[in-house]
C-alpha cells in the first residue's frame, strides 16, 4: 500500500470546461495554483469536479492529466465513486494505473443501499485494491449515512480504510467516529465552515472546495489547527467564514468556477447541465465576499 499522509488541506478540485470539452490547460494552472499555495494533496472528479456529468473518458482523462500536472509533489486522491460497484470497481482499477495514491469512494447515491450492502460495496472495492481508500459519507447528496458501526467493521476487515470524508454536517459525528475508533479512524471534513471545529473534536484536515480559489488561506488555518494552535486558527477561519458561505450560496461548483475565473486563475466559469451559472444577485454576494478577503489579507 502507498503511505503518502492523507492528512491536512487537500482541495476538491473543480474541472474546468471549454466548450464541450474539458480545458486541460486550464486544469494545469489550477494543480499549479494548489501546489504554490501550500495545498497537502488534491482530489480529482469529485463531486466538485462534476463527476456525475464527465463521460467514462474524461473522467479517466482528467485523473491522468491531473497525476501528470502534480508531478509527484503532492498526493492525488482520484474520486473513483458510483451507484454501481461493478463501475467504481473499474475506476480504482484506472485510477491505480494512473499513478493516483489514494482514491475517494461517495457512498452509492440515488439507489440508497442498506448498512449490509453498503459493506459489501466497499468490501468489494477494499479487496481489489492496495491503494488507501477514503470513504465519502454526504448523506444530502446519496440519502444514505456511512454509520459509525459500519466504519467500524470496514476498517476492521479491511488494512486500507482508515479515512473517511465526513460532510454530514455534524461536529457530533467527529466524536462519535473518534470515541469508537480513536487514532484507528482519521476524519477529513467535508465542509469548508465546519472545518476548524472538526479539526478541534479530533479530526486532520479537510477536502476543501474554497482552497480552489485560495489554497495558501486553508492550508494555513488547517495548518495553525494542526500545531494546536487553535487561537490563530479561529482567527483565520473567521477571516474565511464569509467566503466559504457564499461559495454554496448556489449548488457547488458553480460559485467556485465563478470566483475562479473572476480571479482569472481559470479562462471560463462553465459548468454542466444540469447545472446552471450563477443568478446576477448570488453573484454579486460571492463577489463582495471574495474582495473583502482580499482587502483583509
Amino acid at each position: 500500500m502507498k503511505t503518502r499522509t492523507l492528512t491536512g488541506a487537500m482541495t476538491a478540485l473543480a474541472t474546468p470546461f471549454q466548450g464541450k470539452d474539458v480545458s486541460y490547460a486550464d486544469l494545469k494552472k489550477l494543480v499549479e495554483h494548489q501546489i504554490r499555495g501550500g495545498i497537502d494533496g488534491i482530489v480529482p472528479v469529485g463531486t466538485t469536479g462534476e463527476s456525475p456529468t464527465l463521460t467514462h473518458d474524461e473522467h479517466m482523462d482528467v485523473v491522468r492529466a491531473t497525476v501528470e500536472f502534480a508531478r509527484g509533489r503532492v498526493p492525488v486522491i482520484a474520486g473513483t465513486g458510483s451507484n454501481s460497484t461493478a463501475e467504481a470497481l473499474e475506476y480504482t482499477r484506472l485510477a491505480d494505473e494512473a499513478g493516483a495514491d489514494a482514491v475517494l469512494v461517495v457512498a452509492p447515491y440515488y439507489n440508497k443501499p442498506s448498512q449490509e450492502g453498503l459493506f459489501r460495496h466497499y468490501s468489494a472495492i477494499a479487496e481489489s485494491t492496495r491503494l488507501p481508500i477514503i470513504l465519502y459519507s454526504i448523506p444530502s447528496r446519496c440519502g444514505v449515512e456511512i454509520g459509525v458501526p459500519l466504519l467500524e467493521r470496514l476498517r476492521a476487515r479491511h488494512s486500507n480504510v482508515r479515512w473517511i470524508k465526513e460532510a454530514g454536517g455534524s461536529v457530533d459525528r467527529v466524536d462519535q467516529m473518534k470515541q469508537a475508533m480513536g487514532d484507528a479512524i482519521t476524519v477529513l471534513s467535508g465542509d469548508d465552515s465546519l472545518t476548524l471545529a472538526f479539526m478541534a473534536s479530533g479530526a486532520e484536515g479537510v477536502i476543501s472546495v474554497a482552497s480552489n480559489l485560495v489554497p495558501a488561506d486553508v492550508a494555513r488555518m488547517v495548518h495553525l489547527a494542526q500545531q494546536n494552535d487553535l487561537a490563530g486558527a479561529s482567527r483565520e477561519h473567521r477571516r474565511l467564514y464569509p467566503l466559504f458561505k457564499a461559495l454554496f450560496i448556489e449548488p457547488s461548483p458553480a460559485p467556485i468556477k465563478a470566483a475562479l475565473a473572476d480571479a482569472g486563475i481559470i479562462s471560463s466559469e462553465q459548468v454542466r447541465l444540469p447545472l446552471c451559472e450563477m443568478s446576477p444577485a448570488n453573484r454579486a454576494i460571492l463577489r463582495k465576499a471574495a474582495a473583502a478577503l482580499r482587502r483583509r489579507r
